[in-house]
This record gives structure tokens, C-alpha cells and sequence, in this order.
């Protein structure tokens, strides 16, 4: 089946930026949408953004808006998100999500395949 796997975070501080990427293992991967996730401890997984795959059309979670941008990249067969002015707040692990199925682009039960997560800390 495809594989996702998450790379690009790290330790920032509040103001700073962090570019992660999503690369999947088959370029024939066939999908309707990829999407991010977040989770922080103790907290349920929160939809961060989305892309649908036909039309580029983009969503993002309202903590998120203005500051993050969702992107995709075929020629190196992965989707981004570019963080910008992080916050403490955004501190997380992030999830790539992707779906072959229709559904909702905002929900992660619409989604099949998930990669294993990258830390994201930001300090205050």
C-alpha cells in the first residue's frame, strides 16, 4: 500500500518558520485530496489544512489562516506546509493525511492513508 512519510520539523521559536513535506511512495498514488493534521498531548487530532487534488482548491483550520500554506509538488511527488509566525501553540505532532475516496476534506475519518507524524515545538 502507500507509505507517507513526514519530514521538516523541528525546534523554532514564537515568530519563526518551518517548512515540512509529505512524500509518498508510489507516484501513482491515486487521490482526491492530501491534507495535514496536528495532535498536541491530550488533545484530539485537529484538522490543520487541506488540498484537494483535481483543482489545487485549499482549506485551512482558523487557528491556521494567514499563516500556514498547503502545497503540492509532483515532480517530487510530495505536499508541503509552509508554517509561518509559529506559535506556541502550534507546538504538535503533524500528521500528512491522504484520501482516495470521497469525503469530507476537512474530516480525518474521510482520510485512508497517514504517515507516521514529525514533531513541531515551538518555544515561547
Amino acid at each position: 500500500q502507500v507509505q507517507l512519510a513526514e519530514s521538516g520539523g523541528g525546534l523554532v521559536q514564537a515568530g519563526g518558520s518551518l517548512r515540512l513535506s509529505c512524500l509518498a511512495s508510489r507516484r501513482t498514488f491515486s487521490r482526491t485530496a492530501m491534507a495535514w493534521f496536528r495532535q498536541a498531548p491530550g488533545k484530539e487530532r485537529e484538522f490543520v489544512a487541506s488540498l484537494r487534488w483535481n483543482d489545487g482548491t485549499t482549506y485551512y483550520a482558523n487557528s491556521v489562516k494567514g499563516r500556514f500554506t498547503i502545497s503540492r509538488d509532483n515532480a517530487k511527488n510530495t505536499v508541503n506546509l509552509q508554517m509561518n509566525s509559529l506559535k506556541p501553540e502550534d507546538t504538535a505532532v503533524y500528521y500528512c493525511a491522504g484520501m482516495l475516496g470521497l469525503g469530507s476534506l476537512l474530516g480525518d475519518s474521510s482520510y485512508e492513508y497517514w504517515g507516521q507524524g514529525t514533531q513541531v515545538t515551538v518555544s515561547s
